[in-house]
């Protein structure tokens, strides 16, 4: 019996003719490259020799206050070791309570610009620093003189060294353009070790891992770890794809899930970041969730189709255009919104001050409006809630509806749990923990201020729409409710 492994492994037994073996070895021999070829490239070291010099590492050291050497040993306040501990350890320099002393970490970083000096990591690698020093694979090293700007919702960063002769540096490619299953290298400082290559593919694209409101990750399997942050991924055409931030592991290692951010965003936050020095986004000014199935079949449209208009601030770009809690957005400037959570990503990247369309899904009815974008102020506070004048006012008698025990909102209510004057509704006083409103994460102090995109005053209100709801063959009904934050949300309760 012979077997051969590979893509084309089998096992043959008895004897072979001449003509049939000579068949077979030929048929190997002929699959032999593509076989080779879909195990991946035979060597990325003519990449990795031309990109090596323009990937750096990054070190950063600051200057920390806080007690070092050998801790006060924990005696009773009062015992008569406390002050024998105190001069025995403050004179034998034990313990410095103020003592300063310098933090170090180490990151990875890439020259995009040789003349000019411009270098991109990540945000995280230098934040906090006192000192950045920018390290070369041939051994040289630059201070930077400048940080041009950062990017915390994308934890990127643009740094300014000043070369003595021009750097080798790299060029960005399309991350649009990636599959998934191309293959792609890493080049970065693992664990301090220096420059060091990796190589994997791209497992999946648009990968939400809750690091910020702009998440459109690549995941990869090409091994990053710790102090590959700041990092370029590369094609195999030596283009940077993307940024390395992150990972996934238990252990702290690699375990083949790594995360990137796209170049197509880098290049975007970068040049903002040499032009402005921060990053200028787009604003529209709504609070939108996304559809579940309930919400999604008492208004119906498909589930995960759009995004939910929960709230719209007050005299916002939406709040002038006609946008109204309820609408669920479809389109924006004539892109299709296909998931929630891709709409705050087509608003970010609208030029300010333009005037785009917005279509809406209005109570079935499609509406476009024109909305001029305005610009994101990251440190806009909310204002704070009007107190409401104290009033003596009669105990208000509750009702018991779908699990849920609700009185109207008195302005008593109102100043008792924080809400604004002009939030009009009933508000839930308790819940039966069995219910189902229970289970859509419904507390005590919320109000519910619409049902079925109806106002609610009283809680006949909300009767009257359930009973319009069940009249029609529905299953749930869609409430709007408010928290004492101001955080509204559509919640559908199934009956």
């Amino acid at each position: 019996m012979i077997t051969t492994n590979g893509p084309r492994a089998a096992v043959f037994s008895g004897r072979l003719s001449v003509p049939l073996l000579l068949a077979l070895v030929a048929g190997m021999l002929a699959a032999g490259p593509a076989a080779a070829q879909q195990r991946g490239p035979q060597s990325v070291a003519p990449i990795a020799e031309k990109l090596i010099d323009a990937v750096v590492n990054i070190s950063t050291s600051q200057v920390a206050k806080g007690p070092e050497g050998v801790p006060l040993p924990k005696v009773p306040k009062g015992s008569p070791f406390e002050d024998f501990f105190e001069d025995f350890f403050n004179k034998k320099g034990g313990r410095a309570p103020q003592a300063e002393r310098k933090v170090s970490s180490l990151g990875s970083g890439f020259v995009i610009d040789g003349k000019e000096g411009l270098v991109v990591t990540n945000n995280h690698v230098i934040e906090g620093a006192d000192e950045i020093v920018v390290n070369f694979h041939d051994g040289s090293k630059l201070k930077v003189d400048k940080v041009l700007g950062r990017d915390t919702k994308t934890d990127l960063a643009l740094l300014k060294v000043t070369p003595k002769k021009p750097l080798v540096s790299v060029g960005f490619g399309s991350s649009s353009d990636l599959r998934v299953g191309d293959w792609v290298m890493a080049i970065g400082n693992p664990f301090g070790l220096g420059g060091s290559v990796t190589v994997g593919i791209i497992s999946a694209k648009q990968r939400d891992i809750n690091a910020g409101p702009y998440d459109d990750f690549l995941q990869t399997d090409a091994a990053i770890n710790k102090g590959n942050s700041g990092g370029p991924l590369f094609n195999m055409d030596g283009q940077v794809v993307g940024v390395n931030t992150a990972i996934i592991s238990p252990t702290g290692g690699s375990i083949g899930i790594g995360f990137a951010v796209p170049a197509d965003t880098v290049t975007q936050v970068v040049s903002q970041l040499k032009e402005f020095g921060a990053v200028k986004r787009g604003w529209l000014g709504v609070k939108i969730q996304s559809i579940s199935e309930d919400i999604a079949e008492s208004l119906g449209v498909p589930e995960n189709t759009g995004a939910l208009v929960a709230g719209v601030t007050p005299d916002s770009p939406a709040a002038k255009a006609g946008i109204e809690a309820g609408d669920v957005i479809m389109k924006f400037d004539g892109k299709d919104v296909t998931t929630m959570r891709g709409l705050p990503k087509l608003v970010a990247q609208a030029p300010i001050g333009k005037t785009v369309d917005v279509e809406v899904l209005r109570q079935g009815q499609k509406k476009t409006l024109p909305v001029a974008v305005g610009m994101l102020n990251d440190e806009e506070s909310a204002p704070e809630p009007a107190a409401a004048e104290k009033k003596e006012e009669a105990p208000q008698p509750s009702t018991s509806i779908l699990g849920l025990t609700v009185i109207p909102l008195t302005d008593d209510l109102r100043s008792r749990f924080g809400f604004d004057a002009k939030v009009n509704g009933i508000i839930v006083t308790e819940i039966d923990p069995s219910s189902q409103a229970a289970s859509k994460n419904i507390r005590p102090g919320d109000v519910i201020t619409e049902a079925q995109q109806e106002p609610v005053a009283a809680p006949k209100d909300l009767e009257a729409a359930i009973e319009k709801v069940q009249k029609s063959g529905g299953k749930s009904v869609l409430l709007l409710v408010e928290d004492a934050k101001g955080d509204t949300r559509f919640v559908a309760i199934p009956f």
